[in-house]
């Protein structure tokens, strides 16, 4: 077993055929490009960023073998796996398990609204007993903005109670570093083997500084670079500098939809136009906020070389 390695994460976005299919090569490529030259520790596909509920249960289910036929190292990828179904969730964890990738971040149940923490709790203690694995480690995924399910601490607690290394750390997708902080006080964080993962790089050292593992966003697709620079910075003016530029990098996504803007950027890196395709009801940035998007990247490249 290999639990997933700590560090800076990209959400990945996800290519999709012009039938609506997932192209598995095409992701495997891409998932490649982002833990090299993208600047990447580690992946996560089929997550939000990555459409993750959109895509067709038969395309979710062969891509851990995909990735395991390519030799992607097991400790740098968490697929997601979560689905409202219960059994949809074994089935999907099952498959990336049987390919050695043991590692998965699961969102709770998310059709039913205000569900108990009992109820939660059976759902997650269904999974792990239905695996059977004892190299199985889940990283449950707070995110009560799109999932209207949010995951109270006390409910993290009781799970990490029964079940141990087994409930391995959380995304805090909340965007509220105050929450991530809470999960932190309530777990001990990476002091107490509890990987927490804040959901936006400008909380990289704020979360660091108090035990949290790294950041998964779905930003880092495109900024991972200019993250690992400040992450690795000195303490002080060098670091602060490169936070700022994280924080306007950050900003700067955070203008257009998140999806589409990841696959309006990687059709510019790539040249490939498939990358805008969206599975529906999401749709493609339009032609302005493409404009737009395409000088506010080539602004930041340009003030990040200037040493901004």
């Amino acid at each position: 077993m290999t639990k997933a390695r700590r560090g800076i994460y990209a959400a990945a976005i996800s290519p999709f055929d012009a039938n609506g299919a997932l192209d598995h090569a095409k992701l495997l490529g891409y998932c490649q490009h982002l833990l090299s030259d993208g600047g990447c520790d580690g992946v996560a596909p089929t997550g939000t960023t990555g459409e993750g509920t959109s895509v067709a249960m038969v395309d979710r289910l062969a891509l851990p073998e995909v990735f395991a036929n390519a030799g992607i190292e097991r400790d740098r990828v968490i697929f997601g796996t979560g689905a409202p179904s219960a059994g949809d969730c074994v089935a999907l964890t099952q498959a990336a398990v049987d390919a050695g990738f043991v590692n998965v971040l699961v969102l709770p149940p998310y059709y039913y609204k205000n569900p108990s923490d009992d109820g939660l709790f059976r759902y997650y203690a269904n999974l792990v007993e239905k695996i059977g694995h004892d190299d199985l480690r889940i990283y449950l995924y707070h995110f009560p903005q799109m999932s209207q399910v949010p995951l109270s601490t006390d409910l993290v607690l009781r799970l990490r109670d029964a079940f141990g290394p087994i409930i391995a750390g959380l995304k805090d997708s909340s965007g509220d570093f105050a929450q991530s902080r809470a999960f932190v006080e309530a777990t001990g964080g990476v002091e107490a083997d509890f990987d927490i993962y804040p959901s936006s790089e400008a909380f990289l050292w704020d979360g660091l500084s108090i035990g949290t593992a790294g950041i998964i966003s779905g930003s880092t697709n495109i900024t991972a670079n200019l993250v690992q620079t400040a992450r690795h910075a000195p303490e002080g003016a060098e670091r602060d500098s490169a936070m700022d530029v994280v924080c306007a990098a950050r900003a700067m996504v955070g203008k257009y939809p998140m999806m589409a803007a990841m696959k309006t950027a990687e059709s510019f890196r790539s040249g490939d136009d498939g990358w805008l395709n969206m599975a529906p009801p999401l749709m493609p940035l339009s032609d302005d906020q493409k404009a737009a998007l395409k000088a506010d990247i080539d602004a930041l490249g340009a003030s990040t070389k200037a040493g901004a």
